[in-house]
């Protein structure tokens, strides 16, 4: 009998002590596509993520001794399964959702009121609704890093230094050949805003999903014999877009990609078609970097990473995934330091993403400089940077051509302020007041 009630006693403990190592966690949804036709994106995206939130597990044991857990939940790049994936996951944890990436402009639209109503914040890394970037009407939106209107500013600013200054882009003629989607539509404002100040002329030529038929579209570019031709791409409509432009004879080094048409998994199906290609970027490729080899050290030498091609490890898309890393883990150590080391609610994260500085020093510190830029974010500011820097693609890989352009300011953000008061508007919310926020 002793020997029987010891043993129950012995279960409890154990049970005890799983449940307070379970209580010790902080889960962070991974809600995001590894099939279907922008499976290169979402698979190494969400590959360089959990690779990285991996390696600080065994590396630092978590983020102050709190482990960070997570779920994959396959989207599909579908806005109905994405909204269906975040109610799933959304109270996982000890604490619920740290914070959700949707990983799609869609999705994130679909989003933003259910996680404001949640107390769940939603992050959109160089993606999303740019006016988000106004934190006092979206509060629990971050579209860091760099935001799409910004980036474009960036790409004229770049097109301008091609053509000898900005006064040189009157009468030029560029076309916008995008993704026929929210996301693809989301720049189309600012483009017509900065062709009426510089005095270029803008086609937009849409491009339905997923993009394997373009002939038209690139027919249609033949006949307007365009200066420089702006691919806002998503998946396989990159490497068709790239071959349609060889077809017509239009110079791909005058053809400038958003940020997501300018990975390896973009170029290298062209051929070389893709030579010459010009593209956005606000993280670079590379394996070289402290945290990319850490990641090498640390998972995948115990046979624990998540790429099934290791040879993806430091490509553009794989290393955008380490810079989401990047920024959920910070944002979790900076709302630490106010609530304490233990699992923290999507509101106390919240102040920590609202509240986040990631300076060159932190940089250099995490193994990560040069990898990215520096992000200070605020109430008011939910972008907190806002460079680009511009790559070419050589036939065999992605070469660094500028340094960080930073963008237009002075035309960016007073749209995104008359955009982001038209919603508060529409949706009857009270902007906050960021001088009261602390």
């Amino acid at each position: 009998m002793k020997s029987f009630t010891k043993a129950l006693l012995g279960l409890a403990m154990l049970g005890a002590a799983a449940t307070t190592h379970a209580q010790n966690e902080q889960f962070v949804p991974m809600v995001g596509y590894w099939v279907g036709p922008y499976a290169a994106g979402g698979s190494g995206i969400f590959g360089g993520m959990i690779d990285y939130i991996n390696m600080v597990n065994a590396r630092d044991g978590g983020v102050g001794g709190v482990k960070l857990t997570y779920e994959k939940c396959e989207t599909e790049y579908n806005n109905a399964r994405g909204v269906e994936c975040y109610e799933r996951l959304k109270k996982k944890g000890p604490t619920g959702a740290t914070l959700v990436h949707p990983l799609s402009t869609g999705i994130t639209y679909s989003l933003i009121e259910k996680g404001t109503q949640d107390k769940v914040p939603i992050v959109s890394i160089g993606y999303g609704r740019t006016d988000a970037s106004d934190g006092r009407v979206f509060p629990w939106v971050f579209p860091l890093l760099t935001n799409y209107w910004s980036q474009n500013t960036a790409k004229i600013k770049f097109i301008g230094s091609k053509e000898g200054g900005m006064d040189k882009l009157k009468g030029k003629k560029i076309v916008n050949i995008y993704h026929d989607s929210a996301y693809g539509k989301e720049t189309i404002p600012v483009l017509d805003a900065q062709a009426k100040k510089y005095g270029f002329t803008v086609t937009h030529i849409p491009v339905p999903h997923p993009g394997n038929e373009q002939g038209a579209q690139w027919l249609q570019v033949r006949q307007i014999k365009p200066d420089w031709v702006i691919l806002r791409g998503w998946g396989v409509m990159n490497p068709v877009a790239l071959k349609g432009a060889a077809k017509v004879g239009f110079p791909r080094d005058r053809i400038i990609g958003v940020w997501w048409s300018g990975a390896e998994e973009d170029t290298i199906p062209a051929g070389d078609a893709a030579k010459g290609y010009i593209a956005a970027g606000f993280n670079v490729a590379g394996s070289n970097f402290p945290v990319i080899q850490d990641i090498k050290k640390y998972v995948y030498a115990k046979g624990k990473g998540e790429m099934e091609d290791p040879t993806r490890i430091g490509s553009i898309y794989y290393n955008r995934g380490v810079v989401h890393g990047i920024v959920t883990v910070e944002a979790i150590r900076k709302a630490q330091e106010k609530y304490g080391k233990k699992p923290l609610t999507g509101e106390q994260i919240r102040w920590g993403l609202e509240n986040l500085t990631i300076s060159e020093a932190r940089l250099k510190e995490l193994g990560a400089a040069g990898f990215m830029q520096p992000l200070k974010v605020s109430c008011l500011d939910h972008e907190g940077g806002g460079a680009v820097k511009f790559q070419q693609w050589d036939g065999k890989e992605w070469k660094v051509i500028t340094d960080w352009i930073t963008p237009d300011r002075d035309l960016v953000r007073p749209m995104i302020e008359q955009s982001a008061a038209g919603y508060a508007k529409e949706k009857n919310i009270t902007p906050r007041d960021c001088s009261k926020e602390s």
